[in-house]
């Protein structure tokens, strides 16, 4: 697993299938992120079967058939969306065009899952919103930092028994690698890439909605900068806001591209969670100077001071709940509001945005 580089950084956990060989059968189209490997690792992992990958650059194809062997290239997009055994199409398609390819599978009678940001303008999420209520279809999103690690996943059990009572406020911190010469082009281009409060930041947001409970949120303030990549004008390298939920919790946010190269893992990401019986931590990714390792969960609440090390002792339920919830049309890995609504709100932030630099 690349730990370096945020772009391709995807997540391998223990093989826990909930369905039986060929039960599930999925394809992946579209590699312009790397992300695209992390997705199809879990859905693996939870004992779906890859059958295809598209993509116009041959080049990735290959690639990723090197990394899931028995999966056949095609040539076209419609060999897939005209195959009856496809059940969901997983993709990573440049930030703007995800929308687009989403309804494509809609239409063809299939569940789409999308790499976050899955949207780049308020009207694309309307369209999209449209298209789940024509034809009943899901349109999941991969909003890895909270359902691909493992340290998230254990804070969301713990707040779930009510460890630290009700949750009042989050704080998240996703600072990134630019690696910029690694970088495509439409990367260093917002009306493809979005605006960094609509990339990184939907990560933020959606968690904040998940830990708090929070069906719907005002944002209170929003600002993002260029601060040290004047060579890239269209790059925004720092982002920040606070947000305030439906039901009176609080969430404040700063996302970057400022990882200096002496970190061992792409970012520092940190995660805490205030509730009104305790307060939790998260050290995503690298407990700094101390540990490699990541997914470390520090907790006091009434009982005592706790930590957790969950490096590979939780997984990640959310790919089984997703192929289950495909094949028995339910909503148990998120819901499709929530994924929608995460979407909803870093667009508006974005929209708003002061420009500090």
């Amino acid at each position: 697993m690349q730990k370096s580089d945020g772009m391709n950084y995807a997540p391998k956990g223990k093989p826990s299938p909930v369905c039986k060989e060929g039960e599930f059968v999925f394809a992946a189209a579209r590699l312009d992120h790397g992300h695209i490997y992390g997705m199809c690792n879990g859905l693996v992992e939870a004992g779906g079967t890859i059958k295809y990958v598209y993509d116009p650059d041959p080049k990735k194809v290959e690639r990723f058939v090197r990394a899931f062997p028995g999966v056949r290239g095609v040539s076209d997009l419609s060999q897939i969306l005209e195959d009856d055994s496809i059940q969901l199409v997983a993709g990573a398609a440049i930030t703007s065009e995800r929308c687009a390819l989403g309804l494509k599978v809609m239409d063809a009678g299939k569940d789409y899952f999308t790499d976050k940001a899955p949207f780049t303008t308020l009207e694309q999420l309307e369209s999209a919103r449209l298209k789940v209520r024509d034809t009943g279809k899901k349109y999941a999103v991969y909003y890895s930092e909270r359902i691909h690690n493992e340290s998230a996943v254990f804070a969301g059990q713990l707040i779930q028994d009510g460890a630290i009572g009700k949750v009042i406020q989050v704080i998240g911190m996703g600072p990134h690698r630019l690696s910029a010469p690694q970088r495509p082009e439409w990367f260093f281009e917002k009306e493809k890439y979005g605006g960094i409060l609509c990339d990184i930041g939907s990560h933020q947001i959606e968690q904040y909605l998940h830990f708090a409970g929070a069906k719907d949120a005002s944002v209170v303030r929003s600002q993002v900068a260029n601060y040290n990549h004047s060579e890239y004008p269209e790059l925004e390298d720092f982002g920040d806001a606070m947000l305030v939920g439906d039901n009176g919790s609080t969430c404040y946010f700063r996302v970057d591209w400022f990882t200096p190269d002496g970190l061992s893992t792409w970012g520092d990401g940190r995660t805490f969670i205030l509730g009104t019986e305790g307060y939790i931590e998260l050290r995503k990714y690298v407990d700094v100077s101390r540990n490699a390792e990541g997914n470390h969960v520090f907790m006091v609440n009434q009982k005592g001071e706790h930590y957790f090390p969950v490096e590979g002792k939780v997984g990640y339920p959310f790919f089984g709940q997703l192929i289950l919830d495909c094949l028995n049309r339910t909503e148990n890995a998120m819901t499709q509001d929530h994924a929608f609504k995460a979407a909803e709100l870093c667009l508006k932030a974005q929209a708003q945005a002061a420009v500090l630099y």
